[in-house]
């Protein structure tokens, strides 16, 4: 049996767009990656509005938490890091050890957590990052087939 490869999203916060990515990867291709995500800044819990809207595609995020980027770093195998937000990609290191060169990503996608609004414009930020997760992240499993 062919071991899986490490992915890493990492944000800031850990608690909406990397959580969904975690969540989307592991139903596209858990049988291919393990998936994992991470924040330079995790939040207490992950953010209710992207347990929900994970839910409505099928996947449920609710039983994951938002974790420190040091519990990865230096510690597992990271064959992908993939950077979802801005400040997290201006912080992150640079040099991630054991991470070949063309395989650290950046995807940089607006906070779903800063969407102001109604309850439904907040849910519809929401499913807006999830859906461009959702396609990057199907041609990026295709790309590393």
């Amino acid at each position: 049996m062919e071991k899986k490869q490490h992915v890493l999203f990492l944000c800031t916060g850990n608690s909406a767009r990397s959580q969904m990515a975690e969540g989307l990867l592991r139903e596209m291709a858990g049988d291919r990656f393990e998936a994992m995500s991470a924040g330079l800044e995790p939040r207490e819990e992950v953010h209710p509005l992207a347990i929900e809207v994970m839910r409505e595609v099928g996947i449920d995020i609710a039983s994951q938490k938002p974790k420190p980027v040091d519990i990865y770093l230096g510690r597992v195998p990271v064959n992908y890091l993939i950077v979802v937000c801005d400040k997290a990609q201006a912080s992150c290191p640079r040099i991630w050890p054991g991470l070949l060169d063309g395989r650290r990503f950046f995807w940089p996608l607006p906070d779903p957590a800063d969407q102001s609004g109604t309850r439904e414009e907040q849910l519809a930020g929401f499913r807006a990052v999830r859906d461009e997760l959702r396609g990057q992240l199907q041609e990026w499993v295709k790309s590393v087939e």
